[in-house]
């Protein structure tokens, strides 16, 4: 515990030194954001609540947080967090069916001993709580792109306001281009740093690679990773679309702040 005070302590410094008052109020956000995903897991455990409309009340509320909380309310961050939303529903029904198929919703076999003294039948439809837990993985990612792009091409629109909506969007796919990678190798490196003992236990046990492949747990997070690059893929073009339409018809207006 005092290792864990010592570290928030030294976080949250470095935080309100480098970022002032935003840095502060991001720190401040991590704690939300905890609050919103717990109150989301105790809820989830009823089975009478459904988990994929908890996920994206939860997913609203994180990006209100993230955007509103952290950065205000301006026009980047409305645009924003029009776009994140869009991107997520368009991704749920996606990572729904994914789930669905695959099987890979519920515990793996490696998962199963730490579970046997207890009953699985607890209720509750394991797969939208899949599709739940990659939507948390992933909305987080999803929110930093659409922030990426919404921020930098609001400043494109003011240092040349005669570009056009069409030129606009043009350099909001470029941005996006330019931390798509980044931003996918992000969520690979995340997968093998949380799950290096996975693997080094998949070794210990003498699994050949098609067994790897094909064990649930491996599988389950791989899917998690290649859906969160999808969403990473996909809010690009939706978040300069949105941005390039809504600044420059705030512009035309003489509304933009």
């Amino acid at each position: 515990m005092n290792v864990l005070i010592v570290l928030g302590t030294i976080l949250f410094i470095l935080m309100v030194a480098i970022g002032g008052k935003k840095g502060a109020r991001s720190f401040i956000g991590l704690f939300l954001n905890f609050i919103v995903l717990f109150l989301t897991t105790l809820f989830m455990t009823d089975p009478n609540a459904d988990p994929i409309i908890l996920t994206i009340i939860a997913s609203a509320f994180i990006s209100c947080i993230n955007l509103f909380y952290i950065n205000g309310v301006n026009d980047k961050t409305k645009t924003a967090f029009l776009s994140t939303i869009l991107t997520l529903s368009i991704l749920l029904l996606l990572i729904t069916l994914v789930t669905k198929y695959t099987m890979t919703q519920g515990f793996g076999e490696e998962e199963t001993g730490e579970f046997g003294a207890f009953s699985l039948y607890i209720g509750v439809d394991f797969v939208k709580i899949g599709a739940s837990m990659i939507i948390m993985s992933t909305i987080g990612a999803i929110i930093d792109v659409a922030i990426s792009i919404s921020s930098p091409m609001r400043e494109m629109l003011i240092h040349n306001p005669l570009m056009d909506r069409r030129a606009l969007f043009k350099s909001g796919i470029t941005i996006g281009r330019d931390i798509l990678g980044t931003n996918t190798n992000t969520l690979f490196f995340a997968f093998f740093g949380s799950y290096l003992g996975l693997l080094i236990w998949f070794k210990d046990l003498s699994y050949s690679f098609g067994e790897v492949i094909n064990s649930k747990v491996f599988s389950a997070e791989l899917i998690t990773i290649l859906c969160a690059g999808i969403g990473v893929a996909l809010v690009i073009p939706i978040a300069s679309w949105i941005t390039a339409y809504f600044f420059v018809k705030a512009r035309d207006k003489n509304k933009m702040i």
